[in-house]
């Protein structure tokens, strides 16, 4: 019984070691999304107009959009920054605006506040 005594107080403190040395971990990976994680920040699709051409940010790469694209809401939208929605209404991408793959318009690099549904 006396060597239980001696054993738990060292076991505690064991513990504590360990649990401290895991937060102090290195460059830690702290979101993930579509099954990849970055640092930091979340990757989204989205299409976005940049400098007057739209392009499209596509597994965490940028890229020209060549292409109408149809999203997951109906709504089109088209390599010159047109906005078509699924009743009809046409609207024009301003710059830094974002869209993504969902339908819903950004302002800002997909953290800023919603700007509106499509």
């Amino acid at each position: 019984m006396k060597n239980l005594a001696k054993l738990l107080p060292a076991l505690a403190i064991l513990w504590c070691a360990s649990a401290a040395q895991a937060q102090t971990a290195p460059a830690k990976m702290d979101k993930m999304h579509d099954g990849k994680m970055s640092h930091g920040k979340m990757q989204h699709d989205h299409m976005m107009m940049k400098d007057g051409k739209m392009m499209m940010m596509k597994d965490g790469k940028m890229m020209p959009m060549t292409e109408t694209m149809t999203l997951a809401n109906g709504t089109q939208v088209m390599a010159d920054g047109t906005c078509m929605m699924k009743d009809g209404k046409k609207m024009m991408m301003k710059e830094g605006e974002e869209i993504g793959t969902d339908g819903k318009m950004h302002d800002g690099k997909m953290k800023g506040k919603m700007k509106g549904k499509m």
